[in-house]
């Protein structure tokens, strides 16, 4: 017992459970006493039977206080615990030193020779102080069964099962003990049922567990799961369905004869070996359609035969139905339910990358002024343009063809060349009507067609090469279909070329102003507009009219004006320090409003070079006004309020110009003689020009009429009014330097 006990011990000390320690405690306490009985048992003399006695009741007072320390840690008392376990631990010291004094005083025991087995056995002769001993002892340990027999109590049936033992062998070990003292048999053989005691502490407390509690428990995990659930015993007889199990195969309560048998009906499998697999079936089609995932478990036993298997059914209808919307979602267009762009992408490259020696068309479809048809109709009839729209294309293409929507108003199509009909295409897609029930819309379309050559770029830069196309007839409304060739590509490279070399050609002066007279209808330079040049270093000179439309398109216009408006205040801040007094008109671009504050900007590089804001005057277009005209009219008031003088240019060639005028803030308008030279009655022509001029005078407006060619022109303006004039008559446009030679500096 000595030897099992000190082995537990060891095995405890190494376990990390957080039991452990106490149960090292208990099981090394229990030792002395063991080993001090044993002492008594053998011994022939006095003081070595002694010794054993006092081996035996000081360890049991060991015993006693590492028993209250495991109890309470086992049990999980918690709060008044700590001050049981330390009422306990006082008495038991108290016991112990009383031990102490024995020898001195003699009052716990002494020992007397007898014979037993005709052997000489020193017997106990107990006092006072071992009744006190005893005392103790049996009211610690009626503390301890105390506290196990409330937990039981608290603890559910299944679960008190490790208390029980534990209590049972306290109390054998206590019943034991107690025979002892009363029936004064001479050899204390009560020690074994504490170490057994012992042998159950280091077994429960580390190494039990509750297996019946634990299959209650699976049991009822099993029973709640919603995955249907069928146990086989090894013959492949049905032992145990769950509640969605018998659900699934309809059956009745502890029926499970039919079990297996219904769902190799059901599902098809015949399974007569002991392998685990798992497999995904489909039952059924269309909205009925149900998606089920099955696996089988072989269940071994410590030999590694089959003790039974096990077989899990899953239902994964839902789950597969929202991951197929979520990816129906993640690659169609939510309103018309065509491929997204990205997914038509994807789908494009990998036609492409299947059929390298297969000729195809990228075809880019375009709803004209659908920004309009939402704003008459309302969103609701512009959502109900596009899925018709989209449905005519689904109808259009081929199995062959991959279509989708790109991007608001815009489809995109990949279709082999020789199934590519223009005409039907024009047909089917091109021009037609649409009605709301009140009114009728007629939707227009224009195609830019791209056909693939360089298979390598990527399929958002085809699009756009078919898209440059569909802008070459953006504004026509009878041609509705365009191609993209190698004139396009020649003016992409160009956009390319000339976009990546702005920034230099701003920080070298490449770019700078040209100024052209702006002459009185005396002849009299009264100041200049300044046009934009651009004196490349490999390209030469280059016309405004090859960079400004890229510019313009791409937005870089705005770095343009900055800089151009930034000159034309550098040259007016060098005139007033000479004490020359001229204006220079600088223009200001549509697109200029949606990369900086203008206003802000102007006013700022005014107030930078000292300058006369009326020096300094603003040329605008009337596009600027048609669009966003509230916000435009806004700036050009504020820089009208801060001195500035506001020029419209273009006047008259324009459909809204008279429209707009008694609203628009301008001090100056110029004419534009193109529509005189252009037209067939001059009479007319001048009838008109004479009366805008007059218009203007009766408005209060100056009037400056460029493009000035010949001296009939420039006499002819005077005698109808016009207060200012430009043109070729005078002279081209000049570099800044020249112009000031020009002008007498």
């Amino acid at each position: 017992m000595i030897i099992v006990l000190f082995v537990c011990m060891v095995i405890a000390r190494r376990s990390r459970k957080k039991i452990a320690p106490s149960v090292a405690l208990l099981l090394a306490a229990l030792i002395p006493p063991v080993v001090g009985n044993l002492i008594i048992v053998l011994s022939e003399e006095k003081m070595l039977s002694l010794v054993g006695y006092y081996f035996y009741f000081l360890g049991m007072n060991m015993v006693m206080f590492a028993l209250m320390r495991f109890t309470i840690q086992y049990c999980d008392i918690v709060g008044r615990g700590k001050y049981i376990e330390r009422a306990a631990n006082i008495f038991l010291l108290l016991d112990a030193i009383q031990y102490i004094f024995n020898p001195f005083y003699g009052q716990a025991f002494s020992i007397v020779r007898q014979l037993v087995y005709r052997k000489p056995y020193y017997n106990l002769v107990p006092h006072l102080g071992q009744t006190v001993h005893r005392v103790v002892n049996y009211g610690v340990l009626i503390l301890v069964l105390g506290i196990f027999f409330y937990k039981t109590y608290k603890s559910l049936r299944i679960n008190a099962e490790k208390y029980y033992i534990i209590i049972l062998a306290l109390v054998v070990g206590g019943l034991w003990e107690t025979y002892y003292i009363f029936s004064r048999v001479p050899i204390d053989r009560s020690m074994i049922g504490f170490g057994v005691f012992g042998l159950c502490v280091f077994y429960f407390a580390l190494y039990y567990r509750p297996y019946r509690l634990l299959d209650q428990m699976l049991a009822k995990v099993a029973s709640k799961m919603n995955e249907a659930l069928y146990f086989f015993d090894p013959s492949g007889i049905c032992i145990w369905v769950n509640e969605p199990g018998r659900e699934f195969a309809h059956i009745e309560k502890d029926h499970y004869e039919g079990v297996q048998n219904y769902l190799k009906n059901y599902f098809g499998v015949e399974d007569e070996n002991e392998d685990e697999w798992k497999t995904d079936f489909v039952i059924g089609d269309g909205e009925d359609e149900r998606y089920y995932y099955i696996e089988k478990h072989v269940i071994k036993n410590e030999k590694g035969r089959m003790s039974g298997f096990f077989v899990r059914i899953h239902d994964n209808t839902e789950e597969t139905r929202k991951l197929k919307e979520t990816r129906y979602n993640a690659t169609h267009d939510s309103l018309t339910g065509l491929y997204n762009k990205e997914r038509l992408f994807e789908e494009i490259r990998i036609m492409l990358d299947e059929n390298p020696e297969k000729e195809y068309l990228i075809v880019y479809i375009d709803v004209d002024d659908f920004k309009m048809v939402n704003e008459v109709f309302g969103n609701q009839f512009g959502d109900f343009v596009l899925k018709y729209l989209a449905d005519k294309i689904s109808g259009l293409c081929t199995e062959v063809s991959v279509y989708g929507r790109l991007v608001s108003d815009t489809f995109g199509m990949c279709i082999p060349e020789d199934r590519f009909d223009e005409k039907e295409i024009v047909e089917r897609l091109a021009n037609f009507t649409l009605s709301n029930g009140d009114m009728d819309q007629n939707i227009l379309l224009h195609i830019g067609v791209y056909k693939v050559e360089e298979r390598d770029i990527d399929i958002a830069a085809m699009f756009d090469r078919a898209r440059m196309a569909v802008s070459t007839i953006k504004k026509e409304y009878h041609k509705y279909i365009a191609y993209y060739d190698s004139k396009m590509r020649e003016e992409a490279v160009w956009s390319q070329h000339i976009s990546t070399q702005l920034d230099d050609a701003l920080r070298d002066g490449q770019i700078r102003p040209y100024l052209q007279p702006i002459v009185d209808n005396e002849g009299r330079v009264m100041g200049a507009e300044a046009l934009v040049r651009w004196i490349h270093p490999t390209d030469g000179f280059m016309s405004p009219g090859s960079f400004i439309p890229v510019f313009e398109k791409n937005g870089m216009i705005a770095d343009v004006d900055r800089h151009m408006w930034r000159s034309a205040c550098e040259i007016l801040a060098k005139w007033k320090r000479i004490g020359l007094d001229m204006f220079i008109s600088i223009n200001i671009s549509p697109k200029d409003f949606y990369f900086m504050d203008v206003a802000k900007v102007i006013k700022d590089l005014v107030r930078e070079y000292e300058i006369s804001p009326q020096n300094l005057r603003i040329e605008i277009t009337e596009t600027i006004m048609i669009t966003e005209n509230e916000k435009h009219m806004k700036v050009l008031n504020e820089l009208r309020d801060a001195g500035f003088l506001i020029e419209m240019d273009d006047f008259g060639s324009g459909f809204s110009s008279l429209n707009m005028l008694k609203d628009m803030p301008i001090d100056l308008i110029k004419i534009d003689m193109v529509f005189l030279r252009e037209t067939k009655d001059v009479e007319k022509a001048r009838i008109i020009l004479k009366n805008i001029i007059t218009l203007s005078d009766e408005l209060k407006l100056i009037s400056l009429t460029e493009g000035v060619e010949t001296e009939e022109q420039f006499t002819s303006l005077a005698e109808m009014g016009c207060k200012l004039f430009q043109g070729y008559h005078f002279s081209k446009p000049l570099p800044v330097n020249e112009f000031e030679k020009y002008i007498g500096l």
